[in-house]
């Protein structure tokens, strides 16, 4: 399958090298691959540089995010949240219509410094946020409420043994999102349908405190189990 993923970021890497291993025909956006291939910052997760994590997967290609949703028959947004809008409307609202929309984006601001508000809350969220914003588009919200690490392997923690949400107005994207990508590509034992797109607002809001949970565990490699 031919996906794109917006945002050269730990999450973005994670999830394109992930799936070009499964075999999907992957490319990776960013706003100028010029510019994004020469910077000479390295990512916090020990991937290096842009270039270097380039030159280690051969079989993803950097693109623009134009270039990128246009060439994936589904798309990830793994763009910062405060930017998200911006980066989807570079993607191109017709590169987007009717393909699903996989939204990992959490609204986070650091203008104020750490910890970052959310920037959308309450009765809001930044996901239905893009779905208005391109309502041609399938948007399904899910994995922005775990590190990029336990995104791809879940059974790297605990034995698999915990929660991952997804939420969204098409329950037909949801199927593919839920059964198609985390269940049979990342290896995701419980998935949990959350309903329509308004659980996003949760999904995004539970951040502050996954925030502190990283603080008090000291790693990023931690999620929850819902038991009944």
């Amino acid at each position: 399958m031919r996906i794109g993923v917006l945002g050269r970021g730990m999450v973005g890497r994670a999830l394109s090298g992930k799936l070009a291993e499964l075999g999907h025909d992957t490319r990776i956006g960013t706003r100028d691959v010029a510019s994004a291939m020469a910077n000479t910052e390295a990512a916090r997760d020990g991937s290096g540089t842009l270039a270097e994590w380039a030159a280690r997967t051969p079989d993803v290609q950097v693109a623009t995010f134009e270039e990128a949703a246009a060439h994936g028959e589904a798309v990830f947004n793994a763009t910062a949240g405060m930017a998200s809008l911006d980066a989807l409307r570079m993607a191109g609202e017709k590169n987007l219509d009717g393909k699903v929309l996989i939204d990992v984006s959490n609204p986070l601001d650091f203008s104020r410094g750490f910890p970052p508000s959310l920037a959308v809350c309450n009765t809001d969220s930044l996901a239905e946020q893009i779905q208005v914003t391109f309502p041609g588009a399938r948007v399904v919200k899910t994995l922005n409420t775990v590190g990029a690490h336990i995104m791809i392997g879940p059974g790297n923690l605990a034995g698999g043994d915990h929660a991952m949400f997804v939420a969204g107005n098409d329950q037909e994207a949801k199927t593919f999102v839920a059964d198609g990508i985390l269940r049979d590509g990342f290896g995701w034992k419980r998935v949990l349908d959350l309903g329509d797109l308004r659980a996003a607002r949760g999904m995004e809001m539970y951040l502050p405190l996954w925030l502190s949970l990283m603080q008090a565990n000291g790693t990023a490699m931690f999620n929850i189990a819902v038991v009944t």
